[in-house]
């Protein structure tokens, strides 16, 4: 794909590797007879919601902002769990949601007079068990405020109360997945006998190469055959929805020879536009890179921050000043976490169709940056 094109800086998702996605997941959704919605943490590019619909049972959100979303977009109503609700919102947010989840008890009690049969409404448990090796990713840790332990909860699901949702991956397969609904099972089988649907959360990378969809697909099929008062199974991930399916447009503005190795000063920053980059932290692809030459850079973005930068990467050739960088797989939890940090802009975003022709779709300037702040 030539980028060179495309206006840098920018987010490109591509049609047909969105849809290759969509096609793998319709497949499990359908194989397993289970109900798989986009979560909008990790994937919330709105303008391709009416293509995410053909594909998927709807779509997840956790805050008002989200749910509206989704309804104004997708035309569905929400799957809607909120870590904390505001009072306030919580009348709204019931009128565009089908599924509501409380994080505890005290949630619950709070609100349990005000739920309407509209709406099936939840719990979330913690399953006891996670394979996530990055703290500030791991939902399912024993001192998680997310979800509700197994030691306070009785053997009833409270009144009103018709499913269960727990969440304890993080690009994982559906291997750690089976190791998961061991610990779940074994923690809340009584409630499980007692409902209606299981929510089990995002994280399941199944559009990543490596994933086995048909493993997925066997281990669902047992859990409904040892519970078949479970008339929904919901899997949410977010990740799986936009693996793959884009990237990050960059220009080299400068080259900084400080250092052990110089660094190419981009037009995009790591904090502002890539931060899981820092948080999990990972370091990106890039499209054109080699192994090892001796031409070997650290990157550098282009807020004031000091530690804006990763590195190292080998070049084919020398970087010049003019040269673009494509980071790979920029799609899902990125846009979602941007910020204006340093009044640094936001990238474009556009979509590359399935015939090539590049469509901006949105683009951002002074205005977007002080209207956040006061």
């Amino acid at each position: 794909m030539d980028y060179s094109k495309i206006p840098s800086p920018a987010y490109v998702l591509e049609e047909d590797k969105l849809l290759r996605n969509l096609s793998l997941l319709k497949h499990v959704q359908e194989e397993a007879g289970v109900h798989i919605i986009c979560a909008l943490k990790g994937f919330s590019f709105h303008a391709v919601f009416p293509t995410v619909k053909k594909y998927l049972h709807g779509a997840t959100a956790s805050s008002l902002h989200e749910a509206k979303l989704v309804y104004e977009k997708m035309h569905v109503k929400a799957h809607t769990y909120c870590p904390v609700y505001v009072p306030k919102e919580f009348d709204e947010i019931q009128q565009i949601s089908s599924h509501i989840t409380f994080n505890s008890l005290s949630q619950y009690e709070l609100y349990k007079d005000k739920m309407i049969p509209e709406v099936s409404y939840g719990i979330r448990v913690n399953p006891g068990y996670s394979e996530i090796e990055t703290d500030l990713y791991n939902p399912a840790s024993p001192d998680s405020r997310l979800g509700i332990p197994g030691d306070l909860l009785g053997d009833e699901l409270p009144a009103g109360v018709e499913g269960i949702h727990f969440h304890a991956l993080c690009e994982n397969t559906s291997y750690t997945l089976e190791r998961v609904l061991e610990s779940f099972i074994k923690l809340y089988h009584p409630l499980i006998l007692q409902a209606k649907w299981i929510n089990m959360g995002g994280g399941h990378l199944i559009t990543r190469k490596d994933y086995e969809p048909e493993h997925l697909i066997k281990i669902l099929k047992a859990f409904k055959a040892k519970y078949p008062n479970i008339e929904e199974i919901i899997l949410e991930p977010g990740s799986a929805v936009g693996w793959q399916t884009g990237v990050l447009i960059s220009t080299v503005l400068d080259i900084v020879p400080n250092g052990k190795y110089p660094t190419a000063m981009l037009d995009v920053s790591f904090t502002c536009h890539m931060p899981d980059c820092l948080e999990m932290p990972y370091k990106p692809a890039i499209l054109n890179t080699v192994e090892s030459s001796k031409f070997e850079y650290n990157l550098g973005g282009m807020s004031c921050l000091a530690g804006d930068f990763m590195g190292t990467w080998c070049f084919q050739q020398e970087l010049k000043i003019g040269d673009r960088i494509i980071f790979d797989d920029m799609i899902h939890y990125t846009m979602v976490k941007t910020t204006t940090f340093n009044g640094i802009n936001l990238p474009d975003i556009g979509v590359l169709s399935k015939d090539g022709n590049y469509e901006l779709l949105q683009s951002f300037g002074y205005e977007d940056y002080k209207k956040r702040l006061s």
